[in-house]
């Protein structure tokens, strides 16, 4: 710390004496010396517009290109298609408009750059240029707009059709815990106020409530693939945000209320880890990880790739470790799961 705080006062007094010196190269200009640009400046700054528009598309393809992988997982849920869709025709539209716009811009500087003799043309309005600027984003946003509220309301549908599990997740610093409806599938009722640590009551669950009797309460998410599931989060303390980048899914979690979310997984654990591009990542992953534990930095334990859950809003000092393993098996792999875990009235049993 001691050594920061040097090199930042040192930078400090560098600046401060540059500064100075800019100080007084000003106060000692000529009068004679105009200051006023020459064409040969216009043209060299010019030049620097066009240079500096290559860059921009060049260092724009090479990001593509080299991180586009990294901007969202492979989608392992039903809406996740269409979730893709919309955000690749937003970009495709984003980046066809700056495309021209940027080239008019940095052509516009250099062609009517400031030449001697030259005057600018003024015009007070033009109505039929200020219309098509108007309408063409007007009819390109609205499309947009409709598109995003349609498939919004299609991703937000949550009901009860085709007898979806329901699941609680509940998030507190820092963890998340899951909780299933059991046998009926009903969850009890559950209220922070309830929570009983003494008695392993960590959710607060009403323990006269008839459907808590069965609830499974477990600390690692498991789903049934190709079932709908209706997911119910509270938030025990402050807000947090269920992300599942796999499955397209993020809801707040705020204290005092419950939210929803619901999605339909379609890629199992398994068929997942042997996806090409996940089989990369997890080389790439392990031989960071090797050549780190060979430094002493971590442990060489190999990593293997899951789905997760993550917290999404900054929520305290451990935030970053706010995260839960998601496990997507066939029904028959869940049904032998959720089998073989507690129920809460097993649990309040042995307390």
């Amino acid at each position: 710390m001691t050594v920061l705080l040097t090199l930042a006062i040192l930078l400090l007094i560098a600046i401060a004496i540059w500064q100075m010196t800019k100080i007084f190269e000003l106060s000692q200009i000529n009068a004679e010396v105009s200051q006023v640009a020459t064409d040969k400046d216009n043209k060299y700054n010019g030049i620097l517009m066009f240079v500096f528009l290559i860059f921009i598309y060049g260092i724009t393809i090479f990001s593509f290109a080299k991180y586009s992988k990294t901007l969202l997982p492979v989608a392992a849920s039903e809406h996740g298609a269409d979730y893709d869709q919309l955000m690749w025709v937003s970009f495709a539209i984003i980046f066809f408009v700056q495309t021209i716009t940027q080239a008019l811009l940095h052509y516009f500087s250099y062609r009517y750059r400031g030449k001697k003799g030259n005057k600018a043309l003024y015009y007070a309005d033009n109505d039929r240029l200020e219309f098509i600027w108007t309408i063409i984003p007007v009819i390109v946003l609205a499309g947009l707009i409709i598109w995003g509220l349609y498939t919004w309301t299609n991703i937000m549908d949550i009901n009860d059709e085709d007898d979806p599990l329901i699941v609680e997740l509940y998030a507190q610093q820092f963890n998340w815990t899951a909780r299933y409806g059991g046998a009926d599938n009903v969850l009890g009722e559950a209220n922070v106020r309830r929570i009983d640590i003494a008695r392993a009551n960590i959710l607060g669950i009403d323990e006269t409530d008839p459907n808590a009797t069965d609830d499974v309460i477990a600390k690692e998410l498991h789903l049934p693939v190709g079932r709908k599931v209706n997911f119910k989060f509270r938030s025990q303390d402050v807000l947090h945000s269920a992300y599942m980048p796999h499955f397209r899914a993020q809801m707040n979690c705020v204290p005092g209320m419950t939210t929803e979310f619901s999605f339909t997984p379609t890629i199992t654990t398994a068929d997942m880890r042997q996806d090409p591009d996940v089989i990369e990542k997890v080389k790439r992953t392990n031989a960071i990880r090797a050549k780190r534990a060979a430094a002493g930095e971590e442990n060489s334990d190999p990593w293997e790739f899951d789905y997760i859950l993550l917290c999404n809003k900054i929520c305290g000092k451990s935030h970053y470790n706010m995260q839960m393993k998601i496990i997507v098996e066939t029904e028959e792999e869940y049904n032998a799961w959720i089998e073989g875990q507690q129920t809460f009235a097993q649990t309040m049993a042995m307390q």
